[in-house]
């Protein structure tokens, strides 16, 4: 499982030209699933997200989770985070998980995250063409692994 994590000012995803998910100030979590994943690597991801310090504190330094910020995520799933290059130009996909494992994985890490967060996490829609816009903070980008 792999997350990228961007502080963002905003962030929206829209499918078809209709928005399914908008936040303000918090992270945008870009979410793809690996073949092997399980929902203990779920759950200690999105506690891992739930717990990073990566909200500004009151001198502006990284120091407050986003909980304690009052921030919000919004949770995009992408497959394409686990892209093989190494035999070629052309990307393999095989090391992510199948849809039909993957998408409970991803609302699980939704749910648990938005149990963490003590809030609803707004998403994308699963294997749909999205279009994602967001105001990066910072920048702030970190991948959890």
């Amino acid at each position: 499982m792999k997350v990228v994590l961007q502080r963002v000012l905003s962030a929206s995803v829209s499918v078809e030209g209709s928005t399914t998910g908008k936040i303000g100030p918090g992270y945008l979590l870009l979410v793809g699933l690996a073949a092997g994943d399980d929902e203990a690597t779920v759950r200690r991801l999105a506690a891992d997200v739930s717990k990073a310090r990566l909200m500004p504190d009151d001198q502006g330094k990284m120091g407050v989770n986003l909980r304690d910020a009052g921030g919000q995520a919004l949770a995009v799933s992408q497959f394409t985070l686990l892209a093989d290059f190494s035999k070629g130009n052309r990307p393999s996909f095989n090391g992510a998980a199948k849809p039909e494992v993957a998408k409970p994985l991803f609302d699980l890490f939704v749910q648990e995250l938005s149990t963490h967060l003590g809030r609803p996490v707004p998403t994308g829609v699963f294997g749909a063409d999205m279009r994602v816009e967001l105001v990066n903070d910072g920048p702030v980008t970190v991948v959890l692994q």
